[in-house]
């Protein structure tokens, strides 16, 4: 669940040349590591990488040479020594205790990768297609069920809150679900609450031991939101706001009949056959196989795997693999999910964000060109999904960051895993 506060660069992309892709980065580093839920729940800076991952940490990958040759010949422009350096140096930074990525043309799997551990007490290797809890990632499931809905007739884009939802919030005939989908609402963001703080002392050591298991509603979460007055008047500003799209979620449940993750199921997961794919509401556990998410604390890493996930609800609770993102963000991008105008309408970023957000996609500028995608977070897990608009590149990564900060050597290895990854020749 990455957060970006208002008046700030919200996915970190501006400027020309080498100082573009360094931005850019720099802040889905920090997205990665320090915001949202991660950024309320994880221990201090101070005590990321102080154990070493257990086992060896190696690199395994793949290319996809059979299905190249059945399709298009072999694809060129993919650097093996690269990518594989840059994941093995992601873990070797000390700030991960294992990285998946995978990088795709037109969907199709160029390269697949995993370093470091899956569990730290058994040393067991990180598998390749593995399943992660994806954080906000699962935002732009949610926008693309909602415009679908809006292609059908069932929602209308500029629909007042207050008619949709009514009572949600304050202020709710102003504020459209647009404004909702594109974080320019203004609504408080939870996780910003009393409740999500971090810093208060034993809050860590309360969350690990209890706060993990807490079943939250959307009712109670957005109750946390209203406590607190609007960053700003709607549609007047940008402020990452996960509350946003927990009123979305009610939204779709109340157009539907049906929850927003049954929709997501039946309207992306299953068309998609994206089998590693999961929307959870209260289950605990990250099904299949995965690598562990861990904090390291002074006395030693804490495995933060499992937890309820309906403190992140429609804005962050999915359950993927790298090889179900690249699927999911081709077709989306690809027009296969929505038609032209709802697409349009996704990939148009609002001048609030200074054109760096549309609805449930960030955009971001790198010396390889325009990126599409979203970046999330949630204890134990960091996710990055982008693709170029022409379809030539997805990259879709994993990371089980250990803490709130992102030490220089990550931000540097995943800035040579982005390059590697994204640039097509």
């Amino acid at each position: 669940m990455a957060e970006h506060r208002n008046g700030t660069d919200p996915d970190g992309r501006g400027g020309t040349g080498r100082r573009r892709r360094r931005s850019a980065v720099r802040v889905v580093a920090l997205a990665l590591a320090g915001a949202g839920l991660v950024g309320v729940t994880a221990p201090a800076a101070g005590a990321l990488g102080t154990a070493e991952p257990g086992g060896v940490v190696t690199v395994t990958s793949t290319q996809d040479t059979a299905r190249d040759a059945a399709d298009r010949g072999p694809r060129k422009g993919v650097d093996t020594k690269a990518l594989n350096a840059a994941l093995r140096g992601i873990v070797d930074s000390g700030g991960t205790s294992a990285a998946l990525a995978r990088v795709g043309d037109h969907g199709r799997t160029l390269w697949k990768g995993a370093s470091g551990v899956a569990d730290r007490t058994t040393g067991a290797p990180a598998s390749v297609d593995g399943r992660f809890r994806i954080g906000s990632v699962t935002k732009t499931f949610v926008s693309t069920v909602t415009l679908q809905l809006v292609a059908e007739g069932r929602l209308g884009l500029d629909d007042p809150v207050e008619r949709l939802l009514p009572g949600a919030v304050p202020n709710g005939a102003n504020i459209t679900l647009r404004q909702l989908l594109s974080h320019t609402s203004g609504v408080f963001n939870y996780t910003e609450d009393q409740a999500f703080d971090i810093e208060a002392p034993g809050a860590v050591e309360r969350w690990l031991e209890s706060g993990r298991w807490t079943r939250w509603t959307p009712q109670q979460l957005v109750a946390l939101a209203n406590a607190h007055p609007a960053y700003f008047p709607p549609g007047q500003g940008f402020h990452y706001s996960n509350t946003n799209y927990v009123l979305v979620g009610q939204i779709i449940e109340r157009a539907t009949g049906r929850s927003w993750q049954q929709e997501v199921e039946r309207r992306v997961i299953r068309p998609l056959g994206l089998t590693g794919t999961s929307m959870p509401d209260h289950g605990t556990t990250v099904p299949g196989p995965h690598a562990h998410g861990y904090y390291e604390l002074p006395t030693g890493p804490v495995d933060v795997t499992e937890l309820d996930p309906s403190m992140a609800g429609a804005s962050g609770a999915g359950i993927s693999t790298t090889a179900d993102l690249n699927t999911f963000i081709n077709a989306l991008v690809g027009g296969r999910l929505l038609p032209r105008p709802q697409l349009a309408e996704m990939m148009t970023a609002t001048p609030q964000s200074e054109s760096r957000y549309g609805l449930g996609l960030e955009r971001a500028t790198t010396d390889c060109g325009v990126l599409w995608g979203h970046t999330g977070g949630i204890p134990g897990y960091n996710t990055v999904l982008y693709t170029s608009p022409d379809l030539r590149r997805q990259l879709a990564v994993s990371m089980n960051a250990q803490g709130i900060s992102t030490p220089p050597a990550t931000r540097e290895a995943f800035e040579k895993l982005l390059a590697a990854g994204t640039c097509a020749d």
